[in-house]
């Protein structure tokens, strides 16, 4: 398999090369950590999808930069459509199924757990704030919950 990734390293700087001679510039034409790697490999008997952590590393994206209170939120990503909310035609879902082997469910329920620990690692950091500087939460007369020290 490593000689997969290092085959894809030099296809992508001899193309990099005729382009350069073609339009007599130097330089490289992709960022500088640009890389080839293996989507699916066995190591050690355990088998590591880089496919299915990237999957859901660029799915999840708006929700952790906070863009979104929840990935049904972000209509620009293709989420909706992996999870059957949406019927797009830009992604082949049953080539990323088959090669995942993942289904709709794993992908709900994982992207869902993920949403819900977000939300509660955000309250117990919010918590542990108030906590740490002794604020208690009281109710005023107005309904309104208001700050008051013991």
């Amino acid at each position: 398999m490593q000689e997969f990734a290092y085959r894809v390293g030099m296809l992508l700087s001899r193309y990099t090369q005729a382009i350069n001679i073609q339009n007599n510039t130097t330089g490289s034409l992709f960022q500088q950590k640009t890389k080839a790697k293996i989507l699916s490999e066995e190591v050690e008997g355990i088998i590591q999808n880089y496919l299915e952590n990237c999957f859901f590393y660029v799915h999840n994206n708006p929700f952790e930069a906070g863009l979104v209170a929840s990935l049904h939120d972000w209509l620009y990503s293709s989420y909706l459509d992996y999870i059957g909310k949406r019927n797009g035609t830009l992604c082949d879902k049953e080539i990323f199924f088959k090669l995942t082997g993942l289904t709709i469910n794993d992908i709900w329920n994982r992207t869902e757990t993920t949403s819900v620990m977000k939300l509660l690692r955000s309250f117990v950091s919010r918590f542990s704030y108030f906590m740490k500087r002794n604020v208690l939460f009281a109710f005023n007369g107005s309904g309104h919950p208001g700050a008051s020290r013991p």
